[in-house]
């Protein structure tokens, strides 16, 4: 485990020591701090998928089916 130095607000701080009992702090901190960072990860990761869907081949439904019948087809014989 590693100790921080951090700023945060003034009124953040006197809510966090209001609510959260003093040996608990340092739980809540990285519990907030994991959610956060795994909600970036997230929101990039939609970013990169949205980019590469935009750089893609899109295709119909039926031009899916088409492909498809035509694969079973090729196996079959």
């Amino acid at each position: 485990m590693a100790k921080l130095n951090v700023s945060i607000d003034d009124r953040l701080r006197d809510e966090l020591f209001r609510l959260i009992p003093p040996r608990r702090r340092s739980q809540v901190v990285n519990e907030a701090l994991r959610h956060e960072l795994l909600r970036r990860k997230r929101r990039q990761a939609t970013e990169v998928v949205h980019r590469l869907r935009k750089r893609s081949a899109t295709f119909t439904g039926e031009e899916i089916l088409d492909a498809v019948r035509r694969d079973r087809d090729r196996t079959d014989q």
